[in-house]
């Protein structure tokens, strides 16, 4: 299959959503120039175009595109060509209702924003084929076409009759006869026990508390009804350009799709990032995506979109300050992007994201953001050459599963202040602040390859899942694992003992008699200063530990809060950051894991890709690095001997 290095060619891609049909067609000449000034290689086309595309039912409209496909390419410009299935035009709701999703309560989301379509609809999915069918009849050889980009963020929900039907399709196929749905779905509680395929429904408004298991199957039953969508225009598009690569755009640790089974679907893996330029650890949240998409890559992977400057949508939108578009930019090549795009190429002067940044803002070409724009372009055109499929090794891996996090998410815990994102988050940063890179990775993924397996929350576990877990620590490995993991199987059923049994016996507990919660702000004192903060457990050991952590005073004092059985770690609690980063730190030294460069003073990241060494400081103020040797700084092509000194919000990219 056609990937990503097929497109680039020792190039780093530039650029970003291209919306010109916003704009008078006078208009297109100048978006030239400016794309031409700025280093731009490669637009995306056509991601809300459909009703501009097809204006009714069956006519179409192709006559615009053709002129931008040509301007394109007479410009030098590639084009990611979009089908516009994102948002189908207002007449398709108006003549089938059908293809309105209908959220929990049954209100009908209609037209009038986007993503207004019933994932389960045929109808919907007949238009969305016809017009993909005559988008890849039409331009499959034009020589501006670079990459195909499938719809737009997946991320519909639909409780409707159609898709009711789908679910109980989808259910039979799982579970083959209602006596297994039954027992897989625990519906001997609550009187819940279905005697007729007839009576399944999705989790729709209840009174109470609705049935974990459904809802569990009901978000994997969601992700694989996109995921048919979207093989479904992939397929078409493919059998009409097979040398082409093709990707959909994954948001940033969404919780509706299995992206690890997805990017098994696509040719390049694709990711919008938008971390708050307020938030101090915005960096982290960056690096903690990239590197989840890198390794669902296994590779060199695509950064579709992010902000020039502000987004619309939080409740308080700043601006990125001076530099820092730059800086996260190359944070994203640093960490395996071989594609740097925006949303959107010129900043929209109508509709719901009119206030949401462009690479041409309202202030036009003068304005701060087009020359921070164009600046990023010619530090990307002199590193591509040196970076372009560069990998990453990484000899830790923290272990993620969407099926796990549904799992856990459900109504009835023990405690609503325990948000898997925010502990996933936690323990990469301890990772990441240590100058560890890390790969993310599936619990049944082949983990021999790294010294270090961390993980963080997994309550849902296979039992081959947990198998691997064992296998992975009798061959050498080192594993730390964090609370509420091993706690229920497949089904979402409560293990015996409330953790899997063979996982105790690896951590040396013989029982785990409570959860303990913490309220927020609440601490658990630990010997050796260490303090932990959200959760706690009553932990009896079973006297095989080699080490342990105790609680000190409350209820829990004297009981393990860490313990360590030759290369494995259970940790009952979230030690606060300084802590986690410390406990981490040292079992990753043990494990013969080293930063990629050491003596990093706060604030400085550094990434190593193939043979180069990325440095970027996440500070206002200018700091000094140590880099032993001598090297040649690709970005100011200065030679930098034993150290360099980084500005305000300063990166280098040194080679040997």
């Amino acid at each position: 299959m056609p990937d990503l290095s097929d497109v680039t060619r020792g190039r780093l891609l530039y650029g970003g959503d291209y919306n010109p049909e916003q704009w008078p067609e006078e208009v297109w000449p100048e978006d030239v120039r400016l794309m031409k000034e700025a280093g731009v290689n490669s637009v995306t086309l056509g991601v809300f175009s459909w009703s501009k595309l097809e204006p009714r039912p069956g006519e179409r409209d192709f006559g615009w595109l053709d002129r931008l496909m040509d301007l394109m390419h007479d410009s030098g410009v590639g084009v990611v060509l979009a089908t516009p299935t994102a948002s189908p035009p207002p007449w398709m709701g108006h003549l089938h209702p059908d293809t309105l999703p209908r959220d929990a309560e049954g209100r009908t989301e209609w037209w009038g924003g986007r993503q207004h379509f019933s994932h389960s609809s045929a109808v919907y999915r007949r238009y969305a084929a016809a017009i993909t069918e005559d988008l890849a009849a039409r331009y499959a050889g034009h020589p501006a076409l670079t990459l195909w980009h499938i719809n737009n963020e997946y991320c519909t929900y639909d409780f409707g009759d159609e898709a009711a039907a789908r679910f109980r399709s989808w259910l039979r196929h799982r579970y083959g006869t209602l006596d297994a749905l039954n027992t897989a779905w625990g519906t001997a509680f609550w009187s819940q026990g279905y005697g007729d395929w007839a009576e399944v429904l999705p989790p729709r408004h209840a009174h109470y508390l609705k049935n974990p298991t459904q809802v569990l199957d009901f978000k994997r039953f969601t992700s694989d009804m996109l995921l048919e969508c979207y093989t479904a225009e992939r397929d078409i598009v493919r059998r009409h350009t097979p040398h082409l690569p093709v990707t959909t755009n994954f948001m940033p640790l969404w919780a509706g799709q299995d992206a690890w089974r997805w990017a098994e679907e696509e040719d390049v893996v694709s990711v919008d990032l938008y971390p708050d330029p307020r938030d101090p650890l915005g960096a982290q949240s960056g690096a903690l995506v990239q590197d989840m998409t890198r390794s669902q890559a296994r590779g060199p992977w695509m950064l579709m979109e992010q902000a020039a400057g502000a987004v619309n949508w939080r409740r308080v939108n700043r601006p990125k300050p001076r530099g820092l578009n730059r800086l996260w930019s190359l944070q994203a090549v640093a960490r395996g992007a071989d594609a740097v795009c925006y949303f959107q190429w010129r900043q929209s002067r109508q509709g719901a994201e009119k206030f949401h940044s462009g690479m041409v803002g309202h202030a036009g070409e003068q304005g701060r953001t087009y020359q921070e724009v164009k600046r990023l372009g010619a530090d990307l055109a002199r590193i591509a050459p040196h970076v372009s499929g560069g990998r990453i090794t990484a000899d830790v891996a923290v272990l993620h599963d969407w099926h796990s996090w549904w799992a856990g998410d459900q109504e009835a815990r023990p405690s609503h202040e325990v948000d898997y994102p925010r502990v996933l988050s936690a323990w990469h940063r301890a990772l990441w602040q240590a100058g560890l890179t890390t790969d993310f990775a599936h619990p049944g993924h082949d983990l021999s390859g790294y010294r270090l397996v961390v993980v963080p929350q997994l309550y849902l576990l296979t039992d081959a899942a947990v198998d691997s877990l064992l296998a992975y620590v009798r061959g050498g490995g080192t594993l730390v694992c964090g609370f509420l993991t091993g706690v229920a199987d497949q089904d979402d059923r409560v293990r015996p003992g409330g953790m899997d049994a063979r996982l105790r016996e690896l951590f040396g507990i013989r029982t785990l008699h409570e959860w303990w919660p913490l309220e927020p702000g609440e601490t658990a004192d630990c010997e050796g200063g260490l303090r932990g903060t959200l959760w706690s457990e009553e932990l009896e050991p079973d006297g095989t530990a080699d080490e342990t952590v105790p609680y000190e005073g409350g209820e829990l004092d004297g009981l393990p809060a860490v313990l360590r059985k030759g290369r494995a770690w259970y940790v009952s609690t979230l030690p606060e950051p300084e802590a986690l980063r410390a406990l981490l730190t040292r079992v990753a030294t043990g494990a013969g894991v080293r930063p990629a460069l050491d003596g990093l003073p706060d604030g400085v990241e550094a990434v190593r890709r193939g043979d180069l060494l990325f440095l970027l400081n996440h500070d206002r103020e200018p700091v000094t690095v140590d880099v032993p040797g001598t090297h040649h700084d690709l970005l100011t092509e200065a030679t930098v001997t034993d150290r360099i000194t980084l500005g305000r919000y300063g990166a280098a990219v040194l080679k040997p």
